[in-house]
């Protein structure tokens, strides 16, 4: 049989359970039920199975620990007069003995028999230990809370179920326990981040997320309209001249964990919606982030796993050693042996380079430009050790103040780990004028005449020109730091629901 077959035959299997199921429903409501929400659970499986895992029937016995839980049934033995569910709640499960004795001939036969996989149910009953030794509930009492109208997945492994995996993630969820392992130390991480924030004297700001004028990155923003207001509006594609704001007006220590949007590309390390922690410290330079940079990120690896060492693909990524510093010069020298310094230093030869690697560039790209190109093609997937890279060319970083020494460098690093950018932080450019000037710069090479006034961001400027300490400012992808930390290949396996292309 072909595999288009299988699917018809198994979407038609499909229907013809949703309407077996809506069947039931009906009965069901005609004899009473109304989805009820007065069962009140009074602990839960994890706790259960975290305390009494160990404990012997006979102990069991003598408490009599009387439980209250409720979850979604997985799985059914159904037998004549005794059956044997189990029930999950968020990742944990347990078994639950019913018997038409103790729950009454009626109950047992003309209702809980007739309940499929996926219904959630509430059991009030006691903890024993079956002849195989596994810790369930003999249950008392048993209700069906709501009813479950279409049938779980029986599979859900392999390439032709990525997409539904992102698409439903709720079933995702049902049927996956590693996708609910994975949220959870996502959610982990962030506290961890939070609360080493916070002992580090850190406020937690929020900012703008529409913005009359996308900056802090140059990235293509999502447009939309505000009624209201008659006025076109961006989705922000970085909170970078906001947060720097705040510290204009006098904050010392912030941060903000937010959601940026940018309107270009999707591939396993790309969404268009994604997450950032952006921080900024007055009185401090890039330096002096480099070193909370790698404090902040083995703190995160220590406290989630237990270890300093992390699996990632075929890698075993170590953040005990202190993380290497390599100029992007010489990281693209160490990890390609054929490209020399000499390379590096004249325009034509470098060029050349960049044709042999088929990098496409213009006519008007400077050396520091056709270096990131040639950094980014032939070097950062090959930089799996936690490794800062520094001494950026000045014209791909707008926002970093430049060198004292090199006029041609920007004070300015990016973190690399598993072959990802995972961070990215400089000293903050605090001159108002060369500010000025490198906005414009930007706005002739990469906008149209006619959108020169929208970009330029008159306000940012204004704001400097009051004053903004020597500052330095960090941006880490969260997104990508889950990926490491749980050893996913796709950022879509690390974010709840990903963007997709309609069906």
């Amino acid at each position: 049989m072909s595999h288009k077959n299988n699917i018809n035959e198994n979407h038609t299997n499909t229907c013809n359970e949703y309407e077996m199921r809506n069947k039931k429903l009906n009965q069901i409501r005609k004899q009473g039920f109304n989805f009820p929400n007065n069962f009140k659970p009074n602990t839960n499986i994890n706790y259960i199975n975290k305390k009494y895992t160990d404990k012997s029937n006979t102990e069991l016995h003598e408490k009599k620990i009387e439980i209250q839980i409720a979850g979604r049934m997985m799985k059914q033995r159904i037998m004549g007069k005794a059956s044997f569910i189990t029930l999950k709640d968020m990742n944990e499960e347990i078994q639950i003995y019913v018997t038409e004795k103790k729950i009454s001939l009626e109950i047992y036969q003309n209702k809980f028999k007739k309940w499929d996989l996926g219904d959630i149910l509430g059991v009030q009953g006691v903890l024993f230990k079956t002849k195989t030794n596994e810790l369930s509930i003999y249950c008392e009492k048993i209700y069906l809370l709501s009813k479950s109208l279409r049938p779980l997945p029986n599979k859900f492994h392999g390439l032709l179920d990525k997409e539904m995996r992102y698409r439903r993630r709720y079933l995702d969820l049902i049927t996956n326990k590693n996708s609910i392992k994975i949220f959870q130390k996502r959610s982990k991480i962030l506290t961890i981040i939070r609360n080493f924030m916070e002992k580090y004297n850190f406020i937690e700001v929020e900012t703008p997320m529409m913005q009359n004028i996308p900056g802090g990155a140059t990235a293509r923003p999502f447009i939309t309209y505000h009624n209201s207001l008659n006025t076109k509006m961006y989705l922000r594609i970085s909170p970078e001249l906001y947060l720097k704001r705040l510290i204009i007006g006098g904050f010392k220590k912030i941060y903000e964990i937010n959601r940026n949007f940018r309107n270009e590309g999707i591939s396993s390390k790309h969404n268009p919606e994604f997450t950032m922690m952006e921080l900024y410290m007055a009185y401090s330079n890039y330096k002096d982030l480099m070193e909370f940079t790698e404090k902040l990120l083995k703190v995160i690896i220590k406290t989630t796993l237990g270890s300093y060492n992390i699996k990632y693909h075929k890698y075993l990524i170590n953040f005990y050693k202190p993380f290497k510093i390599f100029t992007m010069k010489e990281s693209i020298i160490h990890f390609n042996p054929n490209i020399h310094e000499s390379d590096l230093k004249e325009l034509k030869k470098i060029q050349n380079i960049a044709l042999q690697y088929d990098i496409k560039i213009q006519k008007t790209w400077s050396i520091g430009k056709i270096t990131t190109k040639i950094f980014e093609v032939t070097t950062e997937k090959k930089i799996i050790q936690p490794t800062f890279i520094t001494e950026y060319p000045i014209e791909v970083s707008p926002l970093a103040k430049r060198n004292n020494q090199y006029k041609n460098i920007a004070d300015r690093f990016e973190l690399f780990i598993g072959g990802m950018e995972i961070g990215n932080g400089f000293s903050e450019l605090n001159d108002p004028e060369e500010q000025k000037s490198r906005f414009l710069k930007q706005n002739e090479k990469h906008y149209n005449p006619q959108e020169e006034k929208t970009f330029y961001d008159k306000e940012y400027i204004i704001a400097m020109e009051y004053g903004l300490p020597p500052t330095s400012g960090l941006g880490i992808g969260i997104d990508r730091l889950i990926m490491l930390i749980t050893n996913q290949k796709n950022i879509r396996d690390v974010i709840l629901f990903p963007t997709l292309r309609p069906v």
